[in-house]
């Protein structure tokens, strides 16, 4: 990454002064925003317009902030930590990217770096608005457009994406436009599907001259070969919101009711941090333009599992070669940001039950506090039985229902949406789990095509991968862990294994940062494992396995962009050794990117990764071959990641959770009918005074 050091100013005392007392971990306050930004501003002469792309907290350097949250937990005094902010702006209307660190205590800028050339910061809100319009207002494109003889009336709408990356005449930030219609029927309906309505007019525009520079003509055969727009026959609309249905009418209310209130105990800790405890958990909850949700110092019964977690990741890269479809790889983290595309979560519609909402404060395109409500919410839900066992022999069940804290957040990457949430068990068990809806991205087809699917009359829905990276750095009873992969292995017949069914289990250390693989034929299993620390029952290393789905990894090939860039989506598991700042696994910059600078790189460094601090990304995803029924909105498509317990424990965790008894459950039947309690007919020994054995048998 080329750089370039920026010449600083001496120490300033601009308009903000007194601190705010923040823990180490809280996000930026509106009031450290807006200093922050006071502070960057004075690297330049009055007037000059930056454009900022984040101002968010820099985190502290793990070595300082570990003793912090020890002395934190065991009430010994804490070292100062000082309170930095990381901004990343560009001079308006220029290609001169930059970013700076700015310490908030003393008052003074610390860094301030001119990136390289082909280094491009992520779009914001008013870029996008801003391409929208450039795109929509240019004669050149609206000539296009009067080639279709659209009814009069019709709103044509635009979609901008991220270029993308192919290496021809790619080095200008640019986007790249598709365009559709509202159903020319009801133009007057801003909600209108305008995905049904796709049309071939793609216009490419450049951000630094604020122009359309191109207009790209979409394929609409079996091949590369574009044609001159021409009038259009429209299809009829094909709507999702409910006032378009026929909706049902025999579906009964279902209501989560909590009549004593929530479990979980949400904690403010200063303007913008929160601390949560439930059912033995204990986290810090933050959030950021970039990540969104993150969380650090998770602690089970007071007994560290991860110093931080979030996701790191994701790309969408899509199945049409053909120009400009093949540089469709959406990297909706890095190229936009979970935090800015974060939901308003309306009370009672995207979560149920007794739910707390949390808040953020993040930056506008110039400098601004921006408050964003209800980005996170947070609600117990049930998740069947925990446990259960029923003694046959005289029918006595004993039963307990699991019960889960979520902490969730809905992001909209235009057309999609990514439910995103945090799942915690009673059973010392965490899950990261994504739903994938919304609209699927179309574009216009004559024919039928290999690489996707028509979902309504000329419009096609291409193929696509969803592969997400999670970054999590574990803290196993302590932060020196190592990483081994379980497999099982059939023994070979033998004299000790005459009827072939033996089989063991073996264990392999992985020594090396590396990039790692799923086997189901061996049920490879990976797991994060504290040498230091043995389980009293069987001198075990206590551990936390692993529980990814395997998946379909990155279908373009070695030597394209899309495996350049998406540097994680090749692996199923990367382990590096832990360095301060290395947190996106695709690079800190996927605008454009040619990669080199995220987890692949990192994980070729071969570091020592045994015994000591070490950071894992685990990729999850789904290949999404479009489906009729993926249109005009797609049911969610649900993947997960789990963490559970090995040797952990002494037993069963959830021992303690008190049995699910009627009275509190307060069930019904649903029809009349009568239950009896099973209870099979048994035989037991008894062993008399003299020792002998005699049996009886029990109804």
């Amino acid at each position: 990454m080329s750089t370039e050091q920026v010449s600083l100013p001496p120490p300033s005392s601009v308009g903000w002064t007194s601190r705010v007392s923040s823990h180490p971990l809280s996000p930026l306050t509106t009031a450290e925003i807006t200093n922050a930004v006071q502070l960057v501003q004075t690297l330049y002469p009055p007037n000059t317009s930056l454009q900022y792309k984040a101002v968010t907290l820099q985190e502290p350097n793990k070595a300082d902030l570990v003793p912090y949250l020890q002395a934190e937990h065991q009430g010994g005094r804490k070292p100062i930590i000082e309170r930095r902010a990381f901004v990343a702006y560009y001079i308006r209307n220029t290609d001169k990217f930059h970013e700076a660190i700015v310490n908030l205590d003393r008052q003074r800028m610390e860094s301030n770096v001119r990136l390289g050339q082909g280094i491009h910061g992520p779009g914001d809100a008013e870029e996008i608005l801003l391409v929208e319009k450039i795109a929509l207002e240019d004669e050149s494109v609206q000539a296009e457009i009067a080639k279709l003889k659209l009814p009069e009336g019709t709103a044509v709408i635009s979609d901008p994406w991220i270029y993308g990356s192919d290496g021809v005449n790619d080095e200008e930030r640019m986007y790249q436009c598709f365009l559709y219609m509202r159903d020319p029927s009801n133009p007057s309906n801003l909600d209108s599907n305008h995905y049904a309505f796709p049309l071939t007019i793609s216009p490419v525009v450049d951000t630094v001259k604020s122009k359309v520079i191109r207009i790209d003509m979409l394929p609409t055969g079996s091949d590369h070969t574009v044609k001159e727009p021409e009038p259009l026959q429209v299809p009829p609309p094909n709507e999702y919101s409910a006032e378009h249905q026929d909706l049902r009418t025999d579906l009964k209310p279902l209501n989560v009711i909590q009549p004593e209130g929530a479990s979980f105990k949400v904690t403010e800790a200063g303007e913008t941090g929160r601390v949560i405890e439930w059912q033995k958990w204990f986290f810090r909850v933050g959030f950021n333009q970039r990540e969104g949700m993150v969380l650090y110092d998770v602690r089970y019964d007071d007994r560290s599992v991860f110093y931080r977690m979030a996701l790191s990741d994701m790309v969408i890269p899509y199945a049409d070669p053909r120009h400009p479809f093949h540089k469709k790889a959406a990297f909706d983290l890095g190229d936009a940001g979970a935090g800015v595309m974060a939901n308003n979560l309306k009370l009672g519609c995207d979560c149920l039950g007794a739910i707390h909402y949390l808040s953020a404060v993040l930056s506008t395109d110039k400098g601004e506090p921006w408050p964003m409500e209800n980005v996170v919410c947070i609600h117990e839900q049930d998740a069947g039985i925990g446990w259960k066992h029923t003694n046959y022999r005289t029918g006595t069940a004993s039963v307990v229902r699991s019960r889960e804290l979520v902490v969730q957040s809905i992001i909209t990457v235009a057309n999609y949406e990514y439910i995103m949430a945090f799942i915690f068990n009673q059973a010392g068990e965490a899950k990261y789990e994504v739903r994938a809806t919304g609209i699927v991205s179309t574009q216009p087809t004559d024919v039928e095509v290999p690489w996707g699917t028509i979902v309504h009359p000329g419009v096609l829905a291409a193929h696509h991968q969803h592969i997400f990276s999670l970054r999590v750095d574990p803290a196993i009873d302590g932060h020196n862990n190592l990483l081994v992969y379980e497999e099982a292995h059939a023994m070979p017949r033998s004299d000790f294994n005459p009827h072939g069914v033996g089989y063991t289990v073996s264990q392999t250390l992985v020594e090396e940062s590396t990039g790692l693989d799923l086997n189901p034929d061996y049920n490879r299993t990976f797991k994060i494992q504290n040498p230091s620390v043995k389980n009293p029952i069987n001198g075990q290393p206590v551990s936390y396995k692993i529980v990814a789905p395997a998946f379909q990894k990155l279908l373009a090939d070695t030597d394209s962009f899309h495996h350049k860039r998406a540097e994680f989506a090749d692996r199923n598991l990367y382990v590096t050794r832990y360095r301060d700042g290395e947190l996106y696994a695709g690079g800190k910059y996927t605008n454009q990117s040619r990669g080199g600078d995220g987890v692949r790189a990192w994980a070729g460094r071969r570091d020592n990764v045994t015994d000591t601090d070490l950071v894992l990304f685990v990729q999850f995803g789904l290949q999404h071959v479009v489906r009729a029924e993926d249109f005009p909105v797609m049911p969610c498509e649900i993947i997960s990641v789990a963490f559970k317990p090995v040797n952990f424990f002494e037993r069963n965790p959830a021992l303690d959770v008190p049995p699910s008894r009627q009275e509190q459950n307060r069930s019904t039947l649903a029809a009349a009918s009568a239950s009896e309690a099973h209870h099979q007919p048994s035989l037991e020994a008894k062993v008399g005074s003299k020792g002998e054995v005699c049996c009886s048998s029990k109804l």
